[in-house]
């Protein structure tokens, strides 16, 4: 009886530690109601974090039927994030870029086996050489729609691979653009180190795995 006791002392006190280490203000965003981006010229919006938003930015920047990819911060709970800021991994901030798409020429479903396809969808807070929660992987949905297609295709995935997925499921609050020489970061710094041997690496897999959505010219 007395090993009973403190068996369940134990656990009680487990949790207790493990409910203490949540920050509530994190918990509020993931809990949050979605909000919904309305079509601009019948262009739509969405969100992805994937690691580094030069390689996420490159990438999806192929996919026929995007219009603009736009490199940021989203998934947090502080206002007015920075690439500096972001690192330090205390804004509850991810890297992460928003994808401006025709959905009549690409949908919403693709975008999200784009995702799930350039990268390693098992890797937790990081891809890659790039580690920490700023690195880590959500997908951001507006609308029940949206999330009921990615809880599906993770699933999916999950059982493909017998392996859990690492991405997060947010609901799309705010979308912070990132600093001016972040974007197109890829294009305009073709010689830097990381490009050569990370970014374009990574664009080059995730080419050879869906090549039928890619734009003629890239």
């Amino acid at each position: 009886m007395k090993k009973l006791n403190l068996l369940i002392a134990f656990v009680i006190l487990f949790n207790c530690e493990h409910k203490a280490q949540v920050n509530p203000k994190q918990e509020a965003v993931i809990n949050a109601v979605p909000i919904e981006v309305p079509l601009e010229n019948g262009m739509a919006r969405a969100y992805f974090a994937s690691g580094c938003f030069w390689c996420v930015e490159a990438i999806y920047e192929s996919v026929n039927g995007v219009d603009e990819v736009i490199s940021g911060y989203s998934g947090g709970y502080t206002n007015n994030p920075t690439y500096e800021s972001s690192n330090t991994g205390t804004t509850g901030h991810a890297e992460a870029v928003e994808v401006i798409y025709n959905p009549k020429v690409v949908s919403f479903e693709t975008l999200v086996d784009v995702y799930f396809a350039s990268q390693n969808p098992t890797q937790v807070n990081g891809q890659g050489p790039d580690k920490g929660s700023q690195y880590r992987s959500i997908i951001f949905y507006q609308n029940d729609e949206q999330k009921q297609i990615i809880l599906n295709k993770k699933s999916a995935l999950a059982k493909k691979l017998n392996a859990n997925i690492a991405a997060e499921v947010y609901p799309f609050q705010k979308f912070w653009i990132a600093e001016d020489y972040h974007q197109d970061y890829e294009k305009r710094n073709p010689g830097n180190r990381y490009i050569i041997g990370v970014s374009i690496p990574r664009l080059e897999r995730f080419q050879a795995k869906m090549p039928e959505v890619l734009k003629e010219k890239h």
